[in-house]
């Protein structure tokens, strides 16, 4: 079975990475019949607490085409799955200055689940934004010329 994978490219430009962990998403009958089908947009998307839980928001996924008056509102906040643990864990650390939750990967399990990585992760500045392009544009030359 094919696993679909829907990345969120902006996150490791304007992000740098802490830690990331695998979510479960709560999802209505025809949210997952539009995941499956790609239509999916994390770019704009962050997760916040509230009353003790993780939800997603701001992730566009598309109506589908077929659902009729049963469709499902495209930027509603979706509630994400951890263990206690895990959030108890990401609720403390986000209290500290400058750290949040976004979405990195959107994919479905080989058991038909879809799953969400999110990753807690700290806003980068200007300057590292200019060195990880620098860092980009040297490794493509790199191997340009192995080639």
């Amino acid at each position: 079975m094919e696993n679909l994978l829907i990345k969120n490219r902006k996150a490791s430009f304007e992000y740098s990475f802490i830690e990331t962990l695998e979510a479960g998403i709560v999802l209505t009958g025809t949210e997952i019949k539009s995941v499956r089908a790609g239509k999916v947009s994390l770019s704009d998307g962050y997760c916040l607490f509230k009353d003790n839980e993780l939800f997603l928001s701001n992730v566009h996924i598309e109506e589908y085409k077929e659902g009729s008056y049963n469709n499902h509102e495209p930027k509603r906040m979706r509630k994400l799955l951890l263990s206690r643990r895990e959030l108890n864990k990401l609720l403390a650390k986000t209290k500290a200055k400058g750290l949040t939750i976004i979405p990195v990967k959107m994919y479905i399990t080989d058991r038909s689940f879809a799953k969400i990585e999110i990753a807690l992760a700290r806003g980068k500045k200007m300057y590292d934004k200019r060195q990880d392009l620098k860092k980009k544009d040297a490794s493509k030359q790199m191997r340009q010329q192995a080639d």
